[in-house]
């Protein structure tokens, strides 16, 4: 049940970013070309994601356990460090050079774009060495 809850909800989330245009690369550039071709449409879909997460937060919270789960895990941690200000930074970056995030991209390879596949390449890429970085900084402070 928790498999088919998880492709419901990748697959409602897959449709609203193919509705909304934002697989399409040109859409999420335009809005940061603020002086050019400017598109606000990336803000009223963040707006409207913001929303729904904090009615859907408020709503489900009040509940004593999630449904197919048996508690909340909800994160704790509130630091602001350099890894999160890098993981942003290089984040931002990558969404401003390529035009997609995660989020985006996963559906945007439906399109059969060999664009949107290289970038879930170099994605996937920055995930393996970011945690090969991690594990060597962890096995470097045991010594």
């Amino acid at each position: 049940m928790r498999l088919l809850s998880a492709f419901l909800v990748g697959l409602i989330f897959g449709v609203g970013i193919a509705v909304s245009g934002m697989i399409n690369p040109a859409k999420v550039l335009n809005f940061f070309d603020i002086a050019g071709t400017w598109d606000p449409s990336l803000a009223f879909v963040m707006g409207g994601a913001l929303a729904t997460t904090l009615l859907g937060y408020r709503i489900v919270l009040r509940r004593p356990a999630p449904v197919l789960e048996p508690r909340f895990v909800i994160p704790t941690a509130r630091d602001i460090d350099a890894r999160l200000i890098g993981g942003s930074a290089v984040f931002g970056i990558g969404w401003g050079i390529a035009g997609f995030c995660p989020g985006a991209a996963i559906p945007a390879l439906g399109s059969g774009k060999g664009e949107v596949a290289a970038f879930v390449v170099a994605l996937v890429a920055g995930i393996v060495v970011a945690r090969l970085a991690q594990a060597r900084g962890a096995a470097r402070a045991a010594t």
